[in-house]
């Protein structure tokens, strides 16, 4: 599998399966440390997708052209 043929929303439902793993430690020991630790892993998740989401190019930022 190549990595660069995947989409930043394919990787943030692969990322979204980190919240079992949190929820069952929530659940197991502490409600508000799991409840925390789901926060981080969202917060994590949404700076990815919005880092690597493709950048628009209006303004002619790394062409070619002159103006």
């Amino acid at each position: 599998m190549v990595l660069e043929a995947v989409t930043p929303r394919h990787a943030l439902v692969v990322g979204l399966l980190a919240i079992l793993p949190v929820s069952w430690y929530g659940l197991g020991s502490s409600l508000s440390a799991g409840v925390v630790s789901a926060i981080n892993v969202l917060i994590i998740l949404t700076c990815l997708y919005v880092a690597f989401e493709p950048v628009s190019n209006h303004h002619g930022h790394g062409s070619n052209e002159t103006s």
